[in-house]
């Protein structure tokens, strides 16, 4: 067993895996361990999972973890938490699960958002009280939902718990969730780091049945006993708040300060920022949470489908380029992008792709939006399709940013840091950088997700790092992009044609949405 040093595990509770890591501290990864579980879809519109299935993988992979990491256990000084953000679990006064818990990209809320808008005196005074518009996705829709078509389930509840918050009960006893989790439910006042208690009195939400929340690096609780037994980690080992995955995950990868753009290309997308100051969303057109730390605010944009739809597209599209990666070994997606780079150029032949598969959230609040190709004729072939798909994403993740720069109009940014497993591709980081015309770079730690972000947070809470500032320190650049100016030309004329596409097709989505 190597000598003992001080150690910080991170878990993030994801849409598709749970994931916990080991990190030194120095930032050095020492062990890694995931596990997958199902998501369930029983009606159109719907995405739930099983909690039961998130804790059983918890345990399985912080066992792992520590197994694989050639540690004393004793030296893990502080767990961090990272998890899908907007989720729903209610417990009951047994403190069991009282139904499946509803996910970020459930669609089924709708009308419960338009409600929650109309009560808090229109959308002008709901971002007075939260400064963010009541999204979908978004926790305080499912709540309502739940009071009005299962009313029986929400008389049971004791209290409402976003996924790693519900990990976080499990592993120390305590109800607490953290201000860039909770910003993310709509109910909370983002200036002021508080809950809403004027809105949640407005919507007839007993203040009780939300967490404590604290700051993302701030101890919330210490592990138990129990998790002592299921794992070896030590008993009453701090936890700290932790992070949504979406603003964690921009921590792992250095962003905390305005001027760097981050972009994150997983199953959704995310453009980011840190924010040095308060700013009012006067449009609520993007997302202001409070940032991990303490002292700063964190705005962005979500889209639904970004990896995701690269993901559909070769799970049901590229049948031969799946046989052919199980007989040579190798990822399918080298096989794609080998081909793009071939085959395809920029602009993909003016083939054109609506990222929208699942509905859309950033620039456009629309569930009903539909997945597009447009512009296809008999020269485009199966490349340009698989390129249009990553160009489109940059275009949809650009659209983001802008309503950045018309939030501050003195923003300037230089350099883009990219993560998720978008950022793997180099030909999908080429296309980045040439959408944005800025160099694109990839940090040490960022592969690894929300686990990596939440570790580093932790880190700063127990003592390792003197604040989330100071322990971003130990990143480190390990791929840099430039941007093509050749390309620069195609991509604004292109970006111009599928920036008029959602407006056009919108009143089609909506139909195509119904009983057509």
């Amino acid at each position: 067993m190597a000598a003992s040093k001080e150690c910080i595990l991170g878990i993030d509770i994801g849409t598709s895996a749970t994931k916990s890591i080991i990190i030194d501290n120095e930032g050095k990864v020492l062990s890694s361990a995931s596990m997958e579980y199902p998501l369930y879809t029983p009606h159109p519109d719907w995405s739930e999972q099983d909690p039961s299935d998130w804790w059983n993988a918890t345990i399985r992979t912080v066992k792992e973890a520590i197994s694989k990491s050639n540690i004393d256990a004793g030296s893990i000084k502080g767990v961090g938490l990272s998890g899908q953000m907007h989720g729903l679990v209610a417990l009951d006064k047994n403190k069991n699960v009282i139904r499946p818990a509803f996910l970020w990209n459930d669609q089924r809320t709708l009308k419960q958002c338009q409600e929650i808008i109309e009560i808090a005196g229109g959308l002008d005074s709901l971002l007075k009280l939260t400064n963010n518009t009541m999204l979908p996705g978004y926790t305080g829709g499912k709540i309502l939902w739940l009071k009005e078509n299962e009313p029986s389930n929400y008389e049971k509840a004791i209290i409402f718990l976003n996924p790693k918050d519900f990990i976080r009960f499990k592993m120390t006893g305590e109800f607490a969730t953290e201000v860039s989790d909770a910003s993310g439910t709509g109910l909370f006042n983002v200036k002021e780091r508080k809950w809403s208690n004027i809105l949640l009195d407005k919507l007839g939400i007993d203040f009780n049945l939300l967490p404590r929340a604290y700051e993302s690096p701030e101890i919330s609780g210490y592990t138990t006993r129990e998790f002592f037994l299921q794992t070896g980690l030590p008993e009453h080992t701090p936890v700290a708040g932790g992070g949504g995955d979406a603003v964690i995950q921009t921590t792992g990868s250095g962003l905390i300060e305005e001027g760097i753009l981050g972009i994150t290309i997983g199953t959704s997308g995310i453009a980011a920022m840190g924010m040095n100051s308060y700013k009012f969303n006067s449009t609520g057109n993007l997302q202001v949470f409070c940032n991990n730390s303490p002292s700063k605010w964190h705005m962005m944009g979500v889209t639904l489908a970004a990896g995701g739809s690269l993901q559909w597209y070769k799970n049901n599209l590229c049948k031969y380029e799946l046989n052919s990666a199980r007989e040579k070994n190798i990822d399918v997606y080298r096989i794609l992008d080998d081909a793009v780079t071939s085959e395809s150029p920029a602009g993909s032949k003016n083939l054109v792709f609506l990222p929208y598969l699942t509905g859309e959230r950033c620039p456009y609040p629309d569930p009903n939006a539909k997945g597009v190709f447009i512009g296809a004729t008999l020269r485009h072939t199966h490349a340009d399709f698989t390129r249009s798909i990553m160009e489109g994403v940059s275009f949809s993740l650009k659209q983001v940013y802008e309503l950045m720069t018309d939030m501050d109009k003195n923003l300037s940014v230089e350099e883009i840091i990219i993560s998720g497993g978008g950022s793997n591709s180099p030909l999908w980081r080429q296309i980045t950088s040439d959408v944005f015309q800025l160099p694109v770079r990839t940090v040490s730690g960022s592969k690894e997700g929300g686990a990596y972000g939440a570790a580093l947070v932790a880190g700063a809470g127990c003592g390792i790092w003197k604040n989330v500032e100071e322990s971003i320190k130990v990143l480190n650049v390990e791929k840099e992009t430039l941007p093509n100016s050749s390309n620069s030309k195609i991509y604004k004329e292109l970006y111009e044609i599928y920036k008029v596409l959602y407006p056009t097709l919108k009143p089609v989505f909506d139909k195509l949405h119904g009983d057509v």
